[in-house]
């Protein structure tokens, strides 16, 4: 298999030192967008939309927030009828952590899918997931909002009574959140999939294909 140029540590430092400067400019394009972000409009919500929570509660949308002010909710791919878990979702799922330093920022995170509860919860069970998976099931949520069937990642803030939409992301912009996905672009081989510009001869296979659920590798 192919590896990198074993150089002197001079040589390394130095061209270390030479991609910390472009590192730097990425950085600093990414504290601009954000700064964009915060600057968008926002969307006034409907608030009368209810969710089945874990527990087999009605809830109305404010109470997902769990009394803070902002909510972020990843879009699971679970399907009503469907048997089929999305192995992506689950990944990006597995990569959550403890939420106390995003709580203390007075903001929420939680899990939303159109299938019912009697789906979520032996998926939920299955991996021992703890991030609150709230079921849009028998709600034109989904369609009000456009988001289709596929994977997202949704912003809200509440403000008193009110509800707003801020952010929507998918695609591209939900796996840079990732921290399995950020650690594999720090190595030399990275995620190893087609789609990377990388030397010839790093092992490569075909884009997502190599995820599984953490039980079946």
């Amino acid at each position: 298999m192919s590896r990198p140029a074993v150089v002197p540590v001079q040589e390394w430092r130095a061209a270390r030192e030479a991609l910390l400067v472009k590192e730097k400019e990425h950085t600093r394009a990414l504290d601009a967008l954000a700064a964009q972000r915060r600057r968008l409009p926002v969307v006034r919500l409907d608030r009368g939309y209810r969710f089945t929570a874990p527990d087999g509660a009605v809830v109305d949308f404010a109470d997902l927030f769990g009394g803070r002010r902002q909510l972020v909710v990843y879009h699971f791919m679970l399907h009503p009828g469907s048997d089929h878990v999305c192995d992506g979702c689950s990944s990006f799922t597995d990569n959550l952590a403890d939420q106390s330093h995003l709580n203390a920022r007075d903001t929420t995170l939680a899990l939303m899918s159109p299938a019912s509860q009697a789906q979520i919860a032996p998926v939920r069970k299955r991996f021992g997931w703890t991030t609150p998976w709230y079921s849009a099931y028998g709600s034109t949520f989904y369609d009000d909002l456009d988001l289709g069937g596929g994977f997202g990642l949704s912003v809200f803030f509440r403000d008193g009574d009110e509800i707003f939409r801020s952010y929507y992301t998918s695609g591209r912009g939900v796996d840079r959140l990732r921290l399995d996905f950020n650690l594999l672009d720090l190595t030399p081989y990275g995620r190893q999939e087609t789609w990377e510009d990388s030397p010839e001869g790093w092992p490569q296979t075909p884009t997502m294909q190599w995820l599984r659920h953490r039980d079946e590798y």
